[in-house]
């Protein structure tokens, strides 16, 4: 092992920076080069056709199958133009990632003649093999059938092999053979068609001109980079994207002279390389910097629409993951690959604004500006302090749980950084009395509007410690892991804040029916209220710190540290309700993505302790007896030349050797052990399932001793599903 690392240094040494062919022209000239955007469409499709696809990308309205047709067409002819090959719906299943199923563009008709084809058929829909993607028991692993179907608001695009040629890839959504969703992306939209309507009705009280809300992100996505030497040396890294073991070095972060630094040659031709191709695909990157930690860095996009900007993060970290290996990189998205430095988060900027050009949660000068801006951002810290466990637990992952709450990241207690203004502001609407505007009089001088101090872009400082903090004109979701894919997240957001925003305007309605007084007046009552309610919840202090834990106990916040019990969130009742009452998830495709969410949980850790248990024994054991059988010839050497005062240390080492061998190998075995109970009790559980309540049954059939499972059951009718809370072995 020592030899396979001493070659590995001593290959990433030698390793020469990689020359990269920079485009000819500006930026301008290849930006989207290989998507198929609306100059493309314009060009290349009818006006009617074009009109038409162009309206169902705004409207979410469906395309006839002639049209479809016809983009086909248009869409074949453009990609074999520039090398493609073949075609793929390109999907993202409940893996974290996406899939792609390649098929030929090549053909033969009846007459063995070889053609190109690609129908409107093929454009609109595909059955892909569905039985081994993550399902939550929807459906069983026999039937495979499952659909994709084209997603028209996010632009087709060419990738390329390393041999040069491309494939079509087409963004699609991915559902069962029995219609529940399967993938990220499906839940997503549903959620932005949701928060468009509500957010809509809400800022048409301000402007009766507005039509439509789109929701906007921009992720900023940190990753490591290790040599591919040194990567492929470390089997804790190739399998679980950390190290499971490892000592620090005498010098870490601790210096803080990594961040913003100056980018070394290689990773700066890796950084220009994959920036290149990403343009050509249409992802608007334009950030790049030294992180905190030694070999973390930063890349950040321009703000897009929700949707889009959740498919390019996606394909981002595809491009980065296939470019670094050209110059002999691995990219790791682990959330925290490395003890004792800062892990790597994925920070969602998310803020809404209206098809007339106006960003809903932008800072104004003008009162009438300011009560619309305060309206929304109101309504979300009010979305976030009712359904903080729901939005906790849309970023609980088994890797994110080693970041959040360390030095480099939010902690798992959600709150609300606001800044001292915003919440001088929030202060004077709710303290202040409230007063009866008459026909004729200036409702923003009557309720004291007028005094709002003007907000400006970075009138406050940030506040890095907050997991939702507010930074001038959006909400920074700073809790999002590296390798998440943010359509989770983004979707609970989008669905709180619609359910939030909905309620809003119920109020405002009733309101004004039984209310003689004006819009503001009313406005500013239901306001006043919300921010009562929901003021627990801001916090502009140190989320770090263990005071922060206390006061948030007395404010009454959860402090949810573990996975599975903060997906316990997507169990409750009330959270249902508002993805059923939205029409986002139904109850059945909450329950599987919590079992999914839970059992990817239960692997993951499953890998890294039979990675624990196999470098201890193979690596760390061997290596330590190898060194301890050295040591004792040098011991029987001091002695047989009587040095028994120089052979005593040698023999301590010995001895310390023999009972730290001795510790490892027990802790290995009772992980071991416990590892195979914990698989046992899994697989009792699911089989107890086909029981229901028959205990007796269910015991007679498995040949199982009820002492052995450590139950204590009085009751016959005690549901066998709940055996596991009695369990001593979790």
């Amino acid at each position: 092992m020592a030899r396979l690392r001493f070659k590995a240094v001593d290959e990433a040494q030698r390793r020469q920076t990689i020359k990269v062919d920079i485009p000819a022209g500006k930026v301008t000239e290849y930006y989207g080069a290989n998507i198929f955007n609306d100059d493309v469409m314009r060009a290349m499709l009818s006006p009617e056709a074009y009109t038409k696809v162009t309206t169902a990308i705004k409207s979410g309205e469906k395309i006839d199958r002639e049209i479809a047709d016809e983009v086909a067409s248009a869409m074949k002819s453009w990609a074999v133009s520039k090398g493609a090959t073949h075609y793929t719906h390109w999907f993202q299943p409940l893996t974290g990632g996406s899939a792609e199923k390649h098929d030929a563009f090549f053909d033969i008709n009846i007459d063995g003649k070889a053609l190109e084809k690609f129908k409107g058929s093929s454009l609109v829909q595909q059955e892909p093999d569905a039985s081994s993607f993550p399902s939550g028991g929807i459906r069983a692993t026999f039937e495979a059938r499952g659909y994709t179907a084209w997603d028209p608001t996010s632009p087709a695009f060419i990738i390329y092999n390393e041999a040069g040629t491309g494939t079509l890839c087409v963004p699609s959504i991915f559902v069962s053979y029995t219609g529940e969703l399967l993938d990220s992306k499906s839940p997503l939209l549903k959620s932005l068609h949701a928060l468009d309507k509500a957010a809509t009705d809400v800022a048409t009280i301000f402007d009766r001109h507005v039509e439509k809300v789109s929701a906007t992100l921009g992720a900023e996505q940190e990753y490591f980079l290790v040599d591919k030497a040194l990567f492929n040396a470390r089997p804790d890294l190739m399998m679980s994207g950390r190290t499971v073991f490892g000592h620090a070095p005498a010098k870490g972060q601790q210096l803080e002279d990594h961040y913003f630094g100056s980018i070394a040659p290689r990773v700066n031709a890796f950084m220009v390389d994959f920036e290149f191709e990403c343009l050509k695909l249409g992802i608007p990157v334009r950030t790049r910097h030294n992180e905190v930690a030694p070999a973390q860095f930063e890349a950040a996009p321009t703000f897009e629409e929700v949707n889009l900007a959740c498919d390019h993060n996606i394909l981002l970290m595809d491009v980065m993951r296939k470019v670094s290996k050209k110059h002999n990189f691995e990219v790791l998205f682990h959330e925290k690959p490395f003890a004792g430095i800062n892990g790597s988060g994925k920070h969602n900027n998310w803020s809404l604004g209206t098809d007339t050009g106006v960003n809903l949660l932008g800072p104004s000068t003008k009162p009438k500006e300011s009560l619309r801006f305060v309206t929304f951002l109101v309504n979300v810290i009010k979305a976030v302090h009712d359904n903080a466990d729901l939005l906790r637990a849309s970023i609980a992952t088994a890797g994110n749980e080693h970041r959040l709450g360390a030095n480099e990241a939010p902690p798992a207690i959600v709150s609300i950084f606001l800044g001292s203004q915003m919440i001088k502001v929030l202060e004077d609407i709710e303290n202040k009395e409230i007063v009866s505007i008459e026909k004729g009089e200036n409702a923003y001088i009557k309720l004291g509007l007028n005094r709002i101090p003007s907000i400006l872009l970075d009138n406050t400082d940030r506040n890095r410690t907050s997991p939702f903090a507010f930074t001038g004109n959006k909400f920074e979701y700073r809790a999002v892991g590296s390798s998440a894919n943010s359509a989770q997240p983004m979707m609970v957001l989008n669905t709180i804040v619609a359910n939030q925003l909905i309620k809003f305007r119920e109020a405002y309605d009733a309101e004004m029916t039984d209310h003689e007084g004006k819009k503001e007046e009313v406005i500013v009552k239901i306001l006043k209220t919300y921010i009562k309610d929901s003021k627990k919840i801001l916090f502009e202090g140190n989320g770090y710190s263990e005071e922060w834990k206390a006061e948030a106990v007395k404010r009454g916040l959860s402090n949810v540290a573990s996975t599975p019990e903060a997906l316990k969130a997507y169990l409750r009742p009330e959270f249902i309700e508002i993805f059923e009452k939205l029409g986002v998830l139904t109850e059945r495709e909450i329950h599987a993505r919590y079992e999914i969410e839970l059992e990817n949980y239960i692997k993951k850790i499953q890998i890294e302790s039979r990675l624990i248990g196999d470098l201890a024994m193979n690596h760390v054991v061997s290596t330590a007896i190898n060194y301890q059988a050295k040591l004792v010839q040098t011991a029987k050497s001091l002695k047989d030349m009587e040095l028994h005062r120089e052979a005593e240390p040698v023999v301590n080492i010995i001895k310390e050797i023999s009972a730290r061998v001795s510790e490892i190998s027990k802790k290995v075995e009772e992980m071991t052990e416990a590892r195979k109970n914990a698989n046992a009790v899994e697989d009792l559980e699911s089989r107890a399932k086909l029981y229901g309540n028959d205990i007796k049954n269910f015991f007679d059939e498995i040949r199982y001793p009820v002492d052995k499972l450590e139950l204590l059951i009085d009751d016959e009718d005690w549901p066998l599903v709940k055996y596991r809370e009695l369990l001593y072995i979790r």
